[in-house]
């Protein structure tokens, strides 16, 4: 069986072949002619012709969301709320893992130059000159999710991580801990950078030092029980050392599930030894035992705001770069007390 043609449509309907094509694209029409047009759509079964379309109008109506882990909840959050936006402006989303390395991030920039979407919003864990260079130079729109320099000129929305790490430094003071220790991810990260600065300065506004600070070597689960021999080391079993910690904030919530795991493997107990910190408020933080308290720094809000950036971007090429912030805040569970 043929599927139905535009023509068919048009006949079913009665009205033009233009009056279908203008509003199954979404361009203004009367509300009689778009019910009619919508009625013979649903009964003939008809669908359009992707590639066609793509032809006359230069669009793929493909949009590309490239992050560094699709196993991390928080990129999952980020992905539904990209996609929920795109598709109500008639876009599908393909989503595509970048990996930690610069030259992979660079690598996907300058392939949508091959035309298979028509932008890209881009969460990079690694920024530097290359590939800032490449997001300026891409022959699609780019939008980063994530910290980049003023001066790259590209239109950004990223999370205030030092503010959210002040959030979780003040909520532990508040509730007695002043022996705070940091799990970072790698620091020479977008993120590891400024979760590392952000926790020193919020120390500092309380007048501490770090309990004990250790590197893990990626945002995931079992690098947080990897690294969390290091900063156990000086704590002793019983944590009666002079550098004992009572307090760990983590850079994200697959660091922290994992640093709980092995803290209970040495027999401390989560709050009642050591209060934990994630950040992101992914669903793993209601789904661990004890619920983790963890910073939310908004990844559903900037999915979303990226992908309204990027189709403004993709109507209007000329307008003026926007640099977003989201504001953070503290959700309070099980592993603080």
């Amino acid at each position: 069986m043929s599927r139905p043609t535009i023509a068919e449509v048009a006949r079913a309907a009665g009205v033009s072949v233009a009056s279908v094509s203008r509003v199954l694209n979404g361009l203004p029409a009367t509300e009689e002619m778009a019910e009619r047009v919508q009625r013979a759509v649903g009964e003939l079964g008809y669908v359009p012709d992707a590639r066609a379309r793509s032809l006359k109008v230069g669009r793929t109506f493909q949009l590309t969301l490239a992050v560094a882990d699709v196993g991390n909840p928080v990129y999952v959050t980020m992905m539904r709320a990209v996609e929920s936006v795109v598709a109500a402006a008639g876009y599908r989303l393909v989503v595509t893992t970048t990996g930690p390395e610069i030259v992979d991030e660079v690598a996907l920039v300058r392939g949508m130059a091959r035309g298979y979407a028509d932008g890209l919003v881009i969460s990079p864990l690694r920024v530097d000159e290359d590939l800032i260079k490449s997001i300026r130079e891409c022959e699609v729109p780019v939008v980063v999710a994530g910290n980049v320099p003023a001066k790259a000129g590209v239109d950004t929305v990223r999370a205030n991580s030092p503010k959210g790490m002040l959030l979780a430094v003040d909520h532990l003071v508040s509730r007695g801990r002043r022996r705070i220790a940091f799990l970072n991810g790698p620091a020479d990260t977008v993120p590891g950078t400024a979760r590392a600065k952000g926790f020193a300065d919020a120390l500092k506004t309380h007048g501490l030092e770090p309990a004990a600070v250790a590197e893990a070597a990626d945002f995931t689960f079992t690098a947080g029980r990897a690294a969390a021999p290091e900063l156990l080391e000086g704590r002793g079993r019983t944590g009666s050392g002079s550098s004992a910690f009572d307090a760990v904030v983590c850079a994200n919530d697959l660091l922290a599930v994992g640093l709980m795991h092995e803290l209970a493997a040495v027999g401390l107990l989560v709050p009642a030894d050591v209060a934990v910190v994630g950040m992101d408020d992914s669903e793993l933080a209601e789904q661990c035992f004890p619920t983790l308290t963890s910073v939310n720094l908004g990844s559903a809000e900037r999915g979303r705001r990226a992908a309204e950036l990027l189709l403004a971007r993709i109507e209007d090429s000329t307008r003026t770069p926007r640099r977003i912030v989201v504001q953070p805040a503290l959700s309070v569970r099980g592993s603080t007390p």
